[in-house]
């Protein structure tokens, strides 16, 4: 089952690895606490559109990049399809 929130979460937390900071920073920045932001990023909670753009800001990230990422990750996730083949 593909879940919105956690591919969102791995997107976020990617760029803010990236950037090398830490969870702290990036919450202080985007005006959430920081446990809340690391529930967002485990895939724990669905953040709002409104906390997940200041999450995006604080990240230097357009929303629309971010949701184009998942949006690619998702559909690459989908095509993924096993085929059972009958030996007999």
């Amino acid at each position: 089952m593909v879940l919105l929130r956690s591919h969102i979460g791995q997107t976020l937390r990617a760029a803010r690895t990236a950037q090398n900071r830490t969870l702290r920073d990036v919450a202080r920045e985007a005006r959430v606490s920081l446990g809340y932001l690391s529930e967002v990023e485990r895939g724990q909670k669905e953040a709002s559109s409104e906390l997940l753009n200041a999450i995006c800001t604080a990240l230097g990230l357009s929303l629309s990049s971010v949701i184009f990422d998942v949006a690619h990750e998702i559909s690459a996730f989908e095509a993924v399809k096993l085929v059972v083949v009958d030996a007999a």
